[in-house]
């Protein structure tokens, strides 16, 4: 059986295409399918309307309420925790990634070609100031992060149940799934698709999110924080010895009248700032190794509905 995990949060608007969109699935799989919709601490009325409306649709599906927004990931490790299925795949409730690249994967993860199937963007309808904005972000992550990520990005994956338990066996807080996606390895495959242009609402990514994942991810998968600091500190070394040069000629010259002053303070001014960076970024990592020993959950989900469908539902009557 196939699972698909859609995490929701703010898409009123955009759930009656998404479950025309999952019935259309469901009928082309041929039954063999379940959704868990996973409702990230909505604040509008998904969880209302969808508890409405599953009972009444031809797929099997799972609605899972969290009790507060623990963020898009969170959500999703959570949905994979519920699934019941073999094979799992990932969409975005927005629908700006293309349905039908879940039967491409499912196909792929059938015929045991991958363990892990990854959607990469090749083209986005986007507006330019959000296609330049992830552009750059995803310039960066792979710059500085992770260089296996495609060049677009990855919003959307399916896995097999092999991959799916190894991924919920890592239970770091405040990391990056997409960058465990491809830390865990297993073979992998790759779905080129162009995303779509956004129908209903205003996507929940904004810069603050973006920045806040990229410093997640960059200090749970790389040591650049600290090659940065070393890189820093040799930087610093080579200028205040060519200060110290400068220094001692305008001395010999006369040019500086107070003995020492401008040496103390410049060192006193380079050394302080050294010293502050270095340990924000100590303590970056500390609060991080901290968080870990809480052991706290990703996710908390509140509540949970199982249901069949209606065409499962007058086979089981039959």
């Amino acid at each position: 059986m196939l699972s698909l995990i859609v995490p929701v949060y703010r898409n009123e608007e955009s759930l009656p295409d998404l479950l025309a969109a999952i019935a259309d699935l469901n009928d082309k799989v041929g039954g063999d399918f379940e959704t868990v919709f996973v409702i990230d601490g909505s604040p509008d009325n998904c969880y209302l309307l969808l508890r409405q409306q599953l009972p009444r649709q031809s797929f099997r599906s799972q609605l899972v309420l969290l009790s507060r927004n623990f963020g898009s990931f969170a959500a999703i490790r959570m949905g994979l925790q519920f699934a019941r299925g073999q094979r799992f795949a990932v969409m975005a409730a927005d629908l700006q990634e293309p349905p039908a690249l879940v039967l491409q994967m499912n196909e792929i993860l059938r015929r045991d070609e991958a363990d892990v199937v990854v959607g990469v963007r090749e083209g986005r309808s986007d507006p330019l100031f959000s296609r330049l904005s992830s552009n750059a972000f995803w310039w960066l992550y792979r710059r500085y992060v992770m260089p296996e990520i495609p060049p677009g990005g990855v919003d959307m994956f399916g896995c097999n149940r092999d991959f799916r338990d190894t991924l919920l066996t890592l239970e770091e807080r405040h990391s990056s799934l997409i960058g465990q996606l491809f830390w865990v390895g297993y073979r992998r495959s790759v779905v080129p698709y162009t995303r779509l242009e956004r129908q209903h609402g205003k996507s929940g990514w904004t810069f603050r999110k973006k920045w806040k994942y990229l410093m997640d991810s960059a200090f749970s998968f790389t040591d650049l924080p600290i090659r940065l600091l070393i890189r820093v500190g040799a930087l610093g070394t080579a200028l205040v010895g060519a200060l110290a040069v400068v220094v001692v000629v305008a001395r010999l010259n006369g040019l500086i009248p107070v003995p020492g002053y401008a040496m103390t303070i410049l060192t006193i001014a380079l050394l302080g700032s050294m010293n502050l960076f270095g340990l924000g970024i100590v303590g970056v990592y500390a609060w991080r190794a901290y968080e870990n020993t809480k052991q706290r959950p990703n996710a908390i989900h509140r509540q949970s509905h199982a249901f069949e469908g209606v065409a499962h539902a007058h086979a089981h009557q039959a």
